[in-house]
């Protein structure tokens, strides 16, 4: 099986580095193409790829193409390997917006599958929801998610709409987390604290709450509870948090994201 990832950007590469270390693949087995002459020089010096800046080069070759350009550049990247495609072949697209159905009219295949992706793919602590055509066999989903999952974990949603949701949950969660992050590390400073221990005193709060977390079958609202003594320190933030409507309004700011993507497929 060959794997060809089209755009050597910071999610590409994440899922080309990833996936090189998949036992699913031989060695040079992962083909990257970009046009980016400066991107193109980096790619030579990685050993465990075979680096492309023509189509014609690498398309026919691959079992699996993975997509991981611009959603404005969709159309023309489409239209540019439909006449190099076979039926074979299964597409990944990981360009937001962009649809099922415009992803075949246009490259002329059948086989694709839409995933969302998030930012700690770069760490192997990344989330991927994805949603495959009725084309795709099982076997091949099986192996789609065995590669998606080198970079974290994976599921599989029932509908593209779920895919523009989990755009707004964990496509763009980490940047609600780092939001969250920064404004206690503001309210750290703003009581004393140095940098250096404010950033500490953060991170290691939200590492250590994500691990308890994880590591039981608590909701979160089970530990506030646990955390918070009435009368106490915690219930007095969790008050003003509450009183500030906090809760409604990071609710809203994940719609935000979720409707933004449902505009962006409609003006790809």
């Amino acid at each position: 099986m060959r794997i060809l990832v089209i755009g050597a950007g910071n999610m590409g590469l994440t899922y080309a580095e990833g996936m090189s270390k998949s036992r699913l693949l031989k060695k040079k087995n992962i083909m990257v193409l970009d046009t980016s002459e400066k991107k193109l020089e980096e790619l030579h010096q990685l050993s465990h790829f075979d680096a492309f800046s023509e189509l014609k080069d690498c398309v026919p070759q691959a079992d699996i193409i993975f997509i991981a350009v611009k959603p404005f550049h969709a159309e023309s990247l489409f239209k540019a390997i439909k006449p190099l495609v076979n039926s074979g072949q299964i597409i990944i697209s990981i360009m937001a917006g962009v649809t099922i159905a415009s992803i075949k009219e246009f490259s002329g295949l059948t086989k694709i599958v839409r995933a969302m992706p998030n930012l700690p793919a770069k760490i192997g602590m990344g989330l991927t929801s994805f949603v495959i055509s009725p084309e795709v066999s099982r076997i091949e989903m099986l192996t789609i998610e065995s590669l998606l999952n080198t970079t974290g974990k994976s599921i599989q949603v029932s509908s593209e709409t779920l895919i523009d949701a989990s755009t707004g949950i964990s496509g763009s969660g980490p940047a609600y987390v780092f939001y969250f992050m920064q404004s206690m590390m503001e309210a750290a400073l703003q009581m004393g604290f140095s940098k250096n221990d404010s950033t500490v005193l953060v991170s290691q709060t939200f590492i250590g709450a994500v691990e308890l977390f994880n590591q039981s079958n608590l909701s979160p609202n089970s530990w506030m509870d646990m955390v918070a003594s009435k009368g106490g320190t915690t219930r007095a933030a969790l008050d003003s948090m509450d009183d500030n409507n906090v809760k409604e309004l990071i609710k809203e700011a994940a719609f935000a994201a979720f409707n933004r993507a449902i505009e962006l497929g409609k003006e790809n």
